[in-house]
């Protein structure tokens, strides 16, 4: 019973420190008793991940140099390997635009000085003139490096 009251509270203050990710739901696995700093760790991933979507909209480039890995490498929904380099340039060129990203079903694991993140995401959006725009699901993993999160891998493929 202290366990549910636990993981219900988890839950709840999860959802509170999501603001922007208002009205989606997001989930933590698995829904063992999680210690104070698993909590702490849920939270700031949840919020890298809402820096990440504003990013994406804004075309913040410095925001890929930071977080993205040296090492980073990301599956497109085309099979496509790209590297960090190759993010951060398109966001500088503008060749990548995002007109809206909605995410929803999160679902938040964490392991040690990792967190592993799959979600879902309806977006509009354009890579060299082409639409884009759809229902997709990611996944992306996050490592803790001296202190701060970056991002070492991600791979999204299409839904319906």
């Amino acid at each position: 019973m202290i366990v549910n009251k636990c993981a219900l509270l988890l839950l709840f203050l999860v959802a509170l420190s999501v603001s922007l990710f208002a009205a989606q739901h997001v989930a933590i696995h698995p829904q063992s008793a999680l210690d104070l700093g698993d909590q702490q760790t849920i939270k700031e991933i949840v919020d890298m991940e809402r820096l990440a979507k504003e990013a994406s909209l804004h075309r913040d480039a410095d925001f890929s140099q930071r977080t993205l890995a040296e090492d980073y490498v990301a599956i497109t929904p085309l099979g496509q390997v790209t590297t960090k380099q190759d993010s951060v340039s398109a966001r500088k060129s503008g060749q990548l635009r995002y007109d809206t990203i909605n995410v929803s079903d999160m679902v938040v694991r964490i392991y040690g000085d990792t967190a592993v993140v799959t979600a879902r995401a309806d977006v509009k959006g354009h890579q060299l003139g082409e639409d884009f725009s759809g229902p997709y699901r990611y996944t992306r993993v996050w490592i803790r490096r001296a202190g701060h999160w970056q991002t070492v891998s991600y791979q999204a493929t299409v839904t319906q």
